[in-house]
């Protein structure tokens, strides 16, 4: 089972950006991820086309199953 790690934010358009991180540590620490995801927004690590990303909307883990049918 694959699984991602999303963290969701807005932009300065208002527009939702997500970063995905593939194959997260186990177990998750949720005020690890949102210290985190502070961190992104107050040193402006990444930009988007609509402009830095300036809040935090949600993080989520996503698990994946693909099952091969032949």
């Amino acid at each position: 089972m694959n699984k991602t790690l999303q963290l969701v934010f807005k932009n300065q358009e208002g527009k939702t950006v997500t970063l995905s991180l593939n194959d997260p540590i186990e177990p998750i620490d949720s005020g690890q991820v949102q210290e985190v995801m502070d961190t992104i927004i107050a040193r402006d690590v990444f930009t988007s086309t609509g402009g830095s990303l300036v809040e935090k909307v949600t993080a989520r883990l996503v698990a994946r199953e693909v099952t091969e049918i032949f």
